[in-house]
């Protein structure tokens, strides 16, 4: 995925700037602290959330979580159900536990713990901290999963599969994404629950398993589906699968396609006697991608979501009939992706495609040629026509786009807290994609998109976060839980 550039006014301010460091503005108050010194702060319940303002992550507890986390990302690896690579998230959720345990209500904690398993060895954990408002006074944290994507640890220069710690840097497989976030949530939720602030909002952190790769129902799929998350929806739900510490306001949709030339294979020093395949799919993919953006251009809508690019259709891999230079290849097949920004339907982008690739087949010879020998219809003197054809299928890879509603409040009170620590708030929208987000979004609940691992290192090799921004990204969310509690 790529980042993109700031983002300005959306009928809502979208950036926000402080001519100050909050560094040297915040308030310092000791019995808020939880920090390195171990503090316990168990016996001394806060009165109430604006203590959480001055709130610092447990740096020894954050990394030594994240170091068993990183120890464990081999068995964690995901291609999806029934390849290589399936992981079993439990072995994660063993030392997210381990490190929750003192805080559980069934031991004298103020946590409420839920591990749901839909398959076995591949658990999801739902942990809340209850307030004491009513049951439309809940804000949640969702979408830090327990898989990563594949390492090949000789690509690597340090082991993939060990956390490796360099100054601020932290690498290892699923650092960014997404055991970083994994392991930041646990500890700011063992804070919440050493430091108990008495809040009327109710606090929900939910991980998941097979974020990514296919492994349907394994999920937050199976959670929505079984209404484990319908207490979350009252409320905004924080997805904390992002990068680069701002909030990402639009993801756009990711469709893969498949168009099939039909020729006729000859040989090559007789060309007016075969149909290139090729040259027909090579044409017909240029019409099929002018007919796209004639129908899907560049709206407002992308323009006031700050989306670094509009909707894109391309090619991306080509393929065709086995056979010698000197033949004039029978079959071709040219594969791609189309990036669909949140503001057009998918429904009716297959509906446009087809209909394009079913005028073409009714009048294959409307295509260009290449040359005064290319052609796509051979009329023999002693038989039928022989006719070029054509034939999309969709890919299996499917996800939708999401625009976040900017009108939640949520999304202003994270921009102050953003701005509050990093003295300037950005959202922004890009044409990479999300798995699941807007499937939650259709079923009613107010996703917005944050994340605070590193763009330039997603599924790369030598994954690594920034401590710092670790370090940040818990006082941001501190501070975002304390305005909307005290909203």
């Amino acid at each position: 995925m790529l980042r993109s550039q700031p983002c300005v006014n959306i009928n809502t301010v979208l950036r926000y700037t402080s001519s100050t460091s909050v560094r040297h503005q915040r308030p310092v108050n000791t019995r808020s602290v939880i920090k390195r010194s171990g503090v316990n702060a168990s016996t001394s319940p806060m009165t109430d959330a604006s203590f959480l303002q001055s709130l610092e992550l447990n740096e020894d507890r954050f990394v030594s979580l994240l170091r068993n986390l990183i120890g464990e990302a081999e068995y964690l690896q995901n291609t999806g159900v029934g390849t290589a690579y399936v992981p079993q998230e439990d072995r994660a959720i063993k030392h997210v536990l381990e490190v929750l345990a003192p805080h559980r209500k069934e031991n004298g904690g103020p946590l409420e713990i839920d591990h749901v398993t839909y398959a076995e060895g591949r658990g999801n954990l739902i942990i809340k901290y209850p307030g004491t408002g009513s049951s439309e006074d809940v804000l949640s944290f969702v979408g830090s999963h327990l898989d990563v994507v594949p390492a090949n640890p000789d690509a690597w220069k340090v082991d993939p599969f060990s956390l490796t710690v360099d100054g601020d840097k932290l690498y290892g497989r699923g650092t960014t994404d997404c055991l970083g976030h994994v392991a930041l949530m646990t500890t700011l939720f063992s804070q919440l629950a050493e430091l108990k602030p008495e809040l009327k909002t109710t606090l929900t952190c939910v991980f998941i398993a097979s974020e990514e790769a296919s492994g349907p129902g394994i999920g937050v799929d199976g959670l929505v589906a079984e209404g484990r998350l319908d207490h979350c929806k009252p409320g905004p739900v924080i997805w904390v699968d992002c990068a680069d510490s701002q909030p990402c306001i639009g993801t756009a949709g990711a469709i893969t396609w498949h168009l099939t030339a039909n020729g006729h294979r000859f040989h090559s020093g007789l060309p007016h006697k075969g149909i290139n395949a090729i040259e027909m799919g090579m044409e017909a993919a240029s019409r099929i991608q002018q007919k796209f953006y004639e129908s899907f251009p560049a709206c407002e809508k992308e323009r006031e979501y700050k989306f670094i690019t509009p909707s894109t259709m391309k090619p991306t891999q080509v393929k065709c009939a086995p056979g010698g230079l000197n033949q004039i290849p029978p079959e071709a097949t040219i594969s791609g992706d189309i990036r669909l920004t949140p503001f057009y339907d998918v429904a009716a982008l297959k509906a446009c495609i087809e209909a394009e690739v079913a005028a073409i087949n009714a009048d294959i010879e409307s295509l260009p040629v290449r040359g005064p020998c290319s052609k796509y219809v051979i009329r023999p003197d002693d038989g039928e026509p022989i006719v070029g054809h054509l034939k999309l299928e969709w890919g299996d890879h499917l996800l939708t786009g999401i625009a976040c509603d900017l009108t939640s409040p949520a999304f202003k009170l994270m921009c102050d807290s953003i701005q509050d620590v990093k003295g300037v708030a950005e959202p922004y929208s890009l044409t990479g994609s999300l798995p699941l987000v807007h499937d939650m979004q259709s079923e009613g609940f107010d996703i917005q998109l944050i994340g605070f691992g590193l763009m330039s290192t997603y599924h790369a090799d030598n994954e690594y976060c920034s401590l710092n921004d670790m370090k940040d990204a818990a006082r941001i969310l501190a501070m975002l839980i304390a305005k909307f509690d005290l909203r």
